[in-house]
């Protein structure tokens, strides 16, 4: 199996790259537009063909490349079956495995970033989109996000996975790369150790966090599996214009 955790500065979202070395076919998990043009040439260099991509729910803070991916290259869209994209190839379940060629993964509903967050188990990882950040959680005041609804998905159902398992997190800020189910319950000051449920929500009320920049173009754009919207504004043009990077990780 190959794998590639690549890097998106602007919203510091990670991409995951996964592929099966027998066939050839492979996946993007949580691609995004600006950096396409990247992620494709890794995929090229790596002797793969990009079958599939994966998000792990509609973001609100960058534009997802799956749509533009499918008129490239002909990948197919895989997304929440919760969130009834008509842009989807394929709606993702939880209890039914998603699987393409050598690789498996395993859907599961975590709910409370969003109503329709998924995170995705893969053998010894797990792709945990907002759900779980490393020392961290996605934010629960926008998009039906749920704070009671997070600390159930979190404590109950991630928590529930072997304490070796890998957390790859769809973003990070400080330059970290990779976690585990046994840090988590152990170190993350939101969701670790002994917190409530009670407690969880007296942290997430006060986070005072601005409103995201980008939430009103992310979304209805991403609602259609990656539109760039016609009307965005000078400022925010980075987040549409494809750039080249070096992968991370």
């Amino acid at each position: 199996m190959i794998f590639r955790q690549l890097y998106e500065h602007l919203s510091s979202t990670y991409t995951y790259l996964l592929g099966d070395e027998d066939t050839g076919q492979a996946i993007l998990i949580d691609p995004v537009i600006a950096t396409m043009e990247r992620d494709l040439a890794e995929v090229h260099k790596l002797g793969l063909k990009l079958a599939y991509t994966v998000d792990t729910h509609i973001h609100a803070d960058h534009i997802t490349a799956a749509l533009e991916m499918k008129r490239a290259v002909g990948s197919k869209i895989a997304a929440p079956a919760y969130d009834r994209l008509a842009c989807a190839d394929v709606g993702l379940e939880e209890g039914i495995p998603f699987k393409v060629a050598g690789i498996t993964l395993h859907p599961l509903h975590t709910p409370g970033h969003t109503a329709g967050h998924f995170a995705y188990l893969f053998n010894e990882r797990v792709f945990t989109g907002d759900a779980l950040l490393i020392e961290g959680c996605g934010r629960t005041d926008f998009q039906h996000g749920d704070a009671d609804a997070l600390y159930n998905s979190v404590r109950q159902k991630l928590f529930s996975l072997p304490d070796e398992t890998l957390v790859y997190p769809a973003h990070d800020y400080k330059e970290r790369f990779v976690s585990s189910i046994a840090q988590e319950k152990k170190r993350n000051p939101r969701l670790g150790g002994d917190t409530t449920l009670e407690e969880f929500r007296v942290i997430m009320n006060n986070l005072n966090l601005p409103y995201p920049k980008f939430i009103d173009y992310a979304v209805p754009g991403n609602q259609q599996c990656g539109v760039c919207p016609e009307d965005l504004p000078n400022n925010l043009a980075e987040y549409c214009r494809q750039m080249t990077q070096s992968p991370q990780g």
